[in-house]
């Protein structure tokens, strides 16, 4: 009960204070400067995150493989081992 009464009284609050709203719409001028982002450097970023995360991806991977290779090769001894020493 308290809570919902605190939740009122601050929308009530932040409904007091927002700044008065414009009276008409203004359109914009042509040829006022805007902001701009330059799209090559973005992209030439996007692929350079992409190509290094596709990279460290495959490492990871040939890691886990060789890891693998070289358990099954373990095992491979251990049965050619125990097998001979029957």
């Amino acid at each position: 009960m308290l809570s919902t009464l605190l939740v009122n009284r601050l929308l009530m609050a932040l409904a007091l204070f927002q700044p008065a709203a414009q009276g008409e719409f203004v359109p914009v001028t042509p040829g006022t400067a805007t902001e701009q982002l330059p799209a090559g450097p973005l992209v030439i970023a996007a692929y350079a995150i992409i190509w290094v995360a596709m990279m460290f991806y495959l490492w990871t991977i040939w890691r886990r493989l060789n890891k693998v290779e070289s358990d099954m090769r373990a095992l491979e001894r251990r049965r050619a081992a125990s097998s001979s020493a029957k």
